[in-house]
């Protein structure tokens, strides 16, 4: 099971590809957030200390709009791009305060814009309601993105938030 960048690798929901040699992924973990990798290093960011929700972009840099930059986009296309670069995590982090972005590197496989969305409201959703501890338990986690794969693209933006909250709530 996947949600965009985020899938369950031997017992924990990792997000960016963790079997890529000298790679770069962020780890869901009881304790928090364990960057891994070449940038990582191990580096243990506790979930209290997340706030104001979680921003998810694929490619470098910022794109002008939404959540793909050019390069995000053209790693979904069969060709030389196909699962290059990688993408970010941006988040608030508090005692002391700081932006942070969180990088890691993408897998071969395409991700849908309606799962990096899906992914992104789920994140937001729960750091917002001082949950974000929740995200750190893999049965919880599965069960959550268990009910939200059954949700239609058809859906409207606001609808779709919607029912992330009923997601997870539930």
């Amino acid at each position: 099971m996947a949600l965009g960048p985020l899938q369950l690798v031997n017992g924990h929901w990792v997000v960016g590809d963790s079997l890529r040699p000298g790679g770069s992924w962020l780890e869901f973990r009881t304790e928090g957030l364990c960057l891994q990798g070449r940038h990582g290093g191990g580096e243990l960011i506790p979930w209290s200390r997340i706030m104001l929700g979680v921003r998810v972009y694929i490619g470098r840099g910022y794109p002008n709009h939404g959540q793909y930059s050019l390069l995000g986009m053209l790693g979904n296309l069969p060709g030389p791009f196909r699962g290059r670069g990688g993408g970010h995590l941006d988040m608030t982090l508090r005692h002391p305060y700081e932006d942070r972005k969180l990088t890691f590197d993408r897998h071969a496989r395409p991700y849908r814009l309606l799962d990096t969305f899906l992914l992104e409201e789920l994140l937001s959703q729960v750091v917002a309601a001082g949950e974000a501890h929740r995200l750190g338990d893999p049965d919880w986690l599965g069960h959550v993105l268990g009910r939200m794969a059954l949700l239609s693209p058809s859906l409207t933006r606001r609808k779709l938030g919607e029912a992330v909250e009923e997601a997870w709530r539930g």
